[in-house]
């Protein structure tokens, strides 16, 4: 097998596999996850948070906070990018079939249970393995991008928290369900409002309540949980930015104008 700095293609597949999911102020050598990894993967700690590093060069949202990561990553580093970042529904089943083999542990353990509630209802229902892992995947991402935290709301509780997706999954090929930039974290009453298209969010990030909900507004829940945040800002993940392309999306589409 290729190496470049004694880096296999599996060991760099897990770092970003781990990146992906790991909120940026956390990667260091003293996380948990970090050094699980880093042990199965016959890595430092220290060793393996540089190498997740490295992947923020390839990140616009970093990029335009002023993070760059470190600036001598290796070409490998950028060829993994590049094939994963147009679909990560590919590296989410291929590193959760590496860590499979590594962990001696059957790939549907590595199914979170929170995602079979946000599957919806439908033929979907009886998805394969492969897409659980894939919504796996897509939860995780979101988490760590906005921190645990509603983008509406800043709600932290984790139960209370659905990985929406903006271009809804029911329309969406494997590689936009899987994708995190196709996701807002929103607790659940704003998911499902999001769903039913009677909120939405420019591509300036700023809230837009449907004309359509303006009957209850005298509602004081109404009032207070839709009407009050027209025009404010969603919180900015860390990365993984929304696309404009799928807000545009749930804009025309969904939106119910």
């Amino acid at each position: 097998m290729e190496r470049i700095n004694n880096w296999t293609r599996e060991q760099i597949i897990l770092a970003l596999f781990l990146y992906c999911q790991t909120p940026f102020g956390q990667i260091h050598a003293g996380n948990k996850q970090i050094i699980e990894m880093a042990g199965l993967i016959g890595r430092t700690p220290a060793a393996l948070s540089m190498k997740m590093c490295n992947f923020a060069r390839f990140d616009p949202e970093l990029r335009r906070r002023g993070v760059f990561g470190l600036p001598n990553g290796s070409h490998l580093d950028e060829e993994i990018w590049k094939e994963f970042s147009s679909d990560f529904s590919l590296l989410s089943y291929e590193a959760t079939a590496i860590l499979s083999t590594l962990k001696k542990q059957a790939i549907e353990s590595f199914v979170d249970k929170a995602v079979l509630s946000e599957i919806p209802l439908g033929d979907t229902r009886s998805i394969t393995v492969r897409a659980r892992i894939n919504q796996t995947f897509f939860r995780r991402a979101l988490l760590s991008s906005f921190n645990s935290t509603c983008c509406v709301t800043k709600i932290q509780v984790p139960n209370l928290l659905i990985a929406s997706h903006i271009k809804p999954w029911r329309v969406c090929n494997d590689a936009e369900k899987t994708n995190p930039r196709n996701g807002l974290l929103l607790n659940a009453f704003h998911d499902k409002a999001f769903d039913l298209g009677y909120i939405t969010i420019s591509t300036e990030f700023e809230i837009i309540i449907s004309p359509q909900v303006e009957t209850y507004f005298d509602n004081r829940f109404c009032h207070e949980w839709l009407k009050s945040l027209s025009g404010r800002k969603i919180e900015r993940p860390d990365k993984f930015l929304p696309s404009s392309e799928f807000i545009e999306y749930h804009n025309d589409v969904v939106f119910l104008k």
